[in-house]
Order: structure tokens, then sequence, then C-alpha cells
């Protein structure tokens, strides 16, 4: 009795592999054309190269800050070298317990300075205001430490244009980046509500005073399987899900919201541990609530280069963190899952993150177990356990490998031939043990979201940018 309930449950798990992979599969073929359909217009229609200043509306860049003393400086001078007609700057320091408010003051010579604030959104107290002559489009808010959401609360409040965009203070933006972000906005301005970009990693590569010098490969194993599970990702996973109007998750790393929206939605929530994917769903049921015909959108650009973990731990804490947000977000609108008045929200894309991207991690690690287990048992066979690892492993490195290569043959982010080698052979090596680990700390933010209210921000240190070496040019 035992052994044949063990056996339906392998092939459960079997059964979950084939449909999960089956999705994958859809979400890359969609993927693939939004990526060649960019690409076009990029090469037959100057698709990046300017926008009027006469039809581009302000931006604000909101950036959060806390405990970014290493990054912040070369941050927000990258930003003011972007290239749009209007925008401006807004840092929000989230209580800082080091030197991040005296680098920025040292940096740009800022000014304490009187400001007019708007309370739109309720916010932890605002301690004060800088300012410099020199650079009227940078401002700098200093507030008592409430969290990420509150900061960009207090940048929205704090902000003037209709349109914001929400930074992370240790990225750094390519010069064209606001002009690629904008222009789905601007080709349907009552249509696209909100837009999200692709995030790639810095490491490796040179930076100075804020502008990536050289784009280059991190040396060290891990940040290289992040490289991988990054390009894969935002490749094919969004800009896959943006074909079908069924994006659930643009990165809070660098994203643009219309500020209206947003503030009838209600701003950020400062309950959950990650604010992204919260308020994208929010807006998402705020707007269908309303029957209003809109679109949040995927820009299949690399244009944001961000600092990834460079330890195990320090990794495990940013994926836990990541994926009980993801657990918190769905919970939150279960109201909406599988529910037909959501349309494709509620019937595929929540249904997509609960059953594939939420469970899946669990289903993996126990697959993997009672998998083995009954194969040494002599429950399966050694065909089905064959077929298993096919589907939980070789399919794994079939999409990694898809991935690297539309990244290399699309945007070549990486010229060398060398680097697309070196990415190939992570993108199968990822998919023994690196993969498997990310499963296991998932997994845990999954028990944890069910057995703990201990939700608490797992604060991640990041280490700075690489300078140019002494001497080099």
């Amino acid at each position: 009795m035992h052994f044949t309930v063990i056996f339906w449950f392998n092939l459960l798990v079997l059964a979950y592999y084939f449909a999960a992979n089956g999705v994958y599969l859809v979400l890359l073929i969609f993927a693939s054309g939004t990526i060649v359909n960019h690409l076009s217009r990029l090469e037959y229609g100057r698709y990046q190269r300017s926008i009027h200043p006469s039809v581009a509306p302000p931006i604000s860049v909101i950036v959060a800050a806390y405990n970014e003393e290493s990054n912040i400086v070369d941050s927000v001078r990258s930003l003011l070298k972007l290239n749009y007609p209007d925008f401006e700057i807004i840092v929000v320091n989230d209580g800082s317990s080091d030197g991040t408010v005296a680098r920025l003051i040292e940096g740009f010579g800022l000014k304490r300075t009187n400001v007019i604030y708007r309370h739109d959104l309720a916010t932890a107290t605002v301690n004060g205001f800088y300012l410099t002559p020199e650079e009227p489009r940078l401002i700098v808010v200093d507030k008592s430490h409430a969290g990420k959401s509150d900061s960009l609360n207090v940048g929205i409040n704090v902000s003037r244009a209709p349109y914001f965009c929400s930074v992370d203070a240790d990225s750094i933006l390519e010069d064209s980046a606001l002009l690629r972000l904008m222009r789905p906005i601007l080709e349907s301005p009552e249509l696209v509500k909100a837009t999200g970009g692709i995030v790639r990693l810095v490491n490796g590569s040179i930076v100075s005073n804020g502008h990536l010098v050289k784009i280059k490969l991190p040396k060290d194993s891990l940040s290289l399987l992040q490289v991988v599970e990054y390009i894969r990702s935002f490749l094919f996973g969004r800009a896959g899900l943006s074909a079908v109007n069924s994006l659930l998750v643009i990165s809070g790393t660098f994203s643009m919201f219309h500020k209206k929206t947003v503030l009838e939605a209600g701003g950020y929530r400062t309950s959950t541990v990650t604010e992204d994917m919260e308020l994208v769903v929010r807006l998402h049921k705020h707007l269908i609530d309303k029957k209003q015909k809109y679109r949040i959108t995927f820009v299949p650009d690399p244009i944001c280069w961000t600092e990834a973990p460079k330890d195990l731990a320090t990794l495990a804490k940013q994926r836990r963190r990541w994926h009980l947000g993801l657990a918190e977000s769905i919970y939150a609108y279960r109201s909406m899952l599988f529910n037909p008045k959501y349309g494709r929200i509620g019937l595929f894309a929540l249904p997509y993150q609960f059953l594939v991207e939420l469970l899946g991690p669990v289903i993996e690690v126990v697959g993997y177990f009672v998998v083995v287990i009954s194969f040494a048992l002599g429950i399966v066979d050694r065909q089905f356990f064959m077929l298993f690892l096919f589907m939980a492993i070789l399919i794994g490195v079939f999409f990694s490998i898809a991935a690297v290569l539309l990244e290399e043959i699309s945007y070549r982010r990486y010229p060398k031939l060398r680097d697309t080698f070196i990415l190939l052979f992570y993108g199968v090596v990822e998919n023994f043990g690196y993969r498997q680990l990310l499963a296991v700390w998932r997994t845990q933010a999954v028990l944890k979201f069910i057995f703990s209210r201990d939700r608490k921000w797992e604060v991640v240190k990041k280490k700075g940018f690489s300078a140019p070496a002494e001497g080099s040019h």
C-alpha cells in the first residue's frame, strides 16, 4: 500500500516537470518573438536614440538607500549622466547607520534646505532635505528607518513628475536607460502604466565615477552562475510573460510607473519584504476592478547593471527574501487566483506564479529525495529514474543554454567569443548543484512563510563596484 502511494507520487512529480517545462518552452517561444520584434525596431526605426523634449514627460528617479556608502556616490553620478530631456533624482536615505548621507554631502556639496513636503502617502518621519545650486536635479531626503517601501513612498511624495522610476542604490544605468524604458509609454501613454527592464550583473566590470568603463565577466564562479541565472530569468521568463500581458514581476531594481495610478492604488505597502511584485499585482487588480484597459510591459534591453552577492551566505539571504515576498504577494491576492473575473491574471499569471515559481522549488527538493529513494528501493525502474533526471536536469541545461545564446545573438553585452563559451559552460554547470541549492533556500522561504511570523527583511551587504586599476586608462 505504502509503495503504491509512493509510486503514484513519483508519477505526479514527473507529470509536474512535464507541465512546468512545457510552460517554460511556450514562454521561450514568445520571448524569442518579442526580442526579434524589438531588435528590428531598434535597427530600422532608430528606436532608442532620442526623444524630442516636447514629447518627453518628466521623470522622477527615486533611489531608496540604506547603508549604501560604498556605492551611492558612483550610482548618483551615473544617474546624472542619463540621456533624457527632463528628469530629477530623489535619493531617500532610510535612516542609514553608516556614512551614506555624509558621502552624498561631500560628493555633491549638498546643503540642508527647507522644502515643502506633501503627505500624499503616509510615511515615517522625514528629518531633512539636502540640495545644491550646482546640481538642481538632485535632492537628498533623510528620513527615519522604516524600510525600502516607505522610502519609495517618501520619494513619490517629493516627486514632481507624472512618472517615477525606482532604481536601487547599488545600480549603474546605461546612458539610454530612461529613453528605452519610456518608449512603450510614449507609444501608448493611455495604455501602459508600468514598464520594467533587464537587470545585468556589474560584478567583474569596471566602474569609474559612476560610469561603466568596461563590461567584463566576473572571475568568481558564484557570480558567473548568477549571470546565467539572470539572463535566463529576464530574457525569456519576463519577456515571455510580457508578450501575453501577464507580467506580475518587474524588478524594483529598475522600473517605471505612472505616478497617478500608483497613488490611486495606495502606493507601496510596507508589510511585505519584496515591494515590487506586491505593487504590480495590486496594480493589475486595481485596473481590472476599474475595468480599465492597460498594459504592464517589459523592455528586453540590458540597461541596468547591479551588484550581486559574492558569497553564499549573502546570496541565501537575498533569495529567501525574494521567495518569501513571492509567497506574501500571492497570499495577499489569493482571491484573484483561478478567478475568471481577473482574466489572464487570475487564470494564468497568478496560477503560474503559484504552481511553478512558488511551489516548483518545493516539489523539486521533495522530488529529488523521493525519486532517488524510490529507485534505490526498486519502487521505480531505471527507465523512470533516467526520465526523471532528464526532465529535472537536462531540460534545465537546454533552457540555460538557449537563454545564453538568445542573449549573445541579440544584444552581445559580452563581446568576446571566449565570454560566450564561459557562459555556455556555466549554463550547464548551474544545473548540477547551484540550482538545487537555490531550490533548498526557496523551500526554506516557503516553510518560513507557513510556520513563522518573523518575516523581517534580511539585509544584504554589498562590497562596492570595481574601480580601474592604478595607471589604467
